[in-house]
């Protein structure tokens, strides 16, 4: 239950921050949002492990796992993020969720078939759910939108509407569903890569490893601030996206904590199903944030109860449910099957 827990919490402040990196986009560039998002969570994992106590057990990890950390942040916080931060610029939060649903498939066949997770009746029930709920939530009326399009994310005053048009949020959907699916796979990666570096069942040690996944990705994007040009366009991020971009980064990590720790205490196949959740809380936040920038759907609420409906099915285990609810022995004997 821990474990499913820490998941929805992290989809729950993923989905902020992806509405605020939505936002910041608006008004600023990709690389501006990478140069600010990426080296803010190694303080913060830094300060959650030694306020944990689990600081040092970053000596206790072996070769591998920190080879498998390492190439987790990177393949995470680097390439699958730079290719978020893309495809939302290009079509839209809302619209990118859906497309990275796919990456469920590649943790659940990595969490199977390399780390020797099973694969039960009640998982495989919560799993479709998870997968369905989404679904529904972005089926119905996609190209309705709730407010006119603008151009800006400045406060409308009667005296902006009257000085800025409307303008149509231009959909790029290529280039959208190119680099959606893009992070679906490092995304989609980095969950077994992550369970295999940790090496023991304690949320602090969670947050050792994931100071040493952002360290890597940090490494990765140092050398980038001295391209010509980079650093100076870098700095040159205006207030209002860097007040958007500094949001996302903050949630963004506090996210990947609750994720780090629900992969020290729960397998791969739960916590990242349950995670999957953050597309149905994004369209919430991206209403809020970005109402005039996203693509909205309907059958939201439907969507919500079937996804977090599948999220109890994720974390309550088959034992318990054996326990508590009486069944017919051909029904328990089916419920007890696992694969492998």
């Amino acid at each position: 239950m821990v474990g499913g827990l820490l998941a929805l919490l992290a989809a729950v402040t993923f989905a902020f921050n992806n509405a605020s990196a939505r936002r910041g986009v608006l008004t600023g560039s990709i690389s501006q949002a990478m140069a600010i998002t990426v080296p803010i969570g190694v303080p913060m994992f830094f300060i959650g492990a030694v306020l944990a106590g689990s600081l040092g057990a970053m000596l206790g990890f072996s070769g591998l796992q920190l080879l498998s950390l390492c190439v987790a942040g990177i393949i995470h916080f680097v390439f699958g993020r730079y290719c978020n931060y893309r495809a939302t610029k290009a079509i839209g939060a809302n619209l990118v969720g859906p497309l990275q649903q796919t990456s469920l498939i590649i943790t659940l066949a990595m969490a199977v078939l390399w780390l020797g997770e099973a694969l039960t009746p009640l998982r495989l029930i919560g799993i479709i759910l998870v997968v369905l709920g989404p679904m529904l939530t972005m089926r119905g009326d996609t190209e309705k939108r709730t407010h006119p399009l603008r151009a800006t994310d400045q406060a409308e005053t009667p005296a902006e509407r009257v000085d800025t048009p409307p303008l149509k949020f231009e959909v790029r959907y290529a280039e959208g569903v190119v680099f959606a699916l893009l992070s679906a796979i490092g995304y989609g990666t980095s969950p077994a890569l992550v369970r295999y570096g940790i090496p023991s069942h304690d949320v602090g040690i969670g947050l050792a490893a994931g100071v040493i996944s952002y360290g890597a990705a940090t490494a990765v994007m140092i050398p980038m601030l001295f391209v010509p040009g980079w650093l100076r366009h870098a700095l040159a991020v205006e207030g209002e996206a860097a007040k958007w971009f500094t949001i996302s980064g903050v949630m963004v990590c506090v996210s990947q904590m609750f994720l780090y720790m629900g992969y020290a205490v729960a397998p791969v196949s739960v916590v990242a199903p349950i995670q999957r959740l953050s597309m149905v809380f994004r369209l919430y936040f991206g209403y809020l944030i970005n109402p005039h920038h996203e693509v909205f759907g309907g059958k939201v609420y439907l969507g919500t109860v079937v996804s977090l409906v599948g999220a109890l099915a994720l974390s309550v285990s088959t034992d318990v449910v054996l326990a508590h609810v009486p069944l017919p022995d051909w029904a328990a004997a089916i419920a007890r099957w696992h694969w492998p």
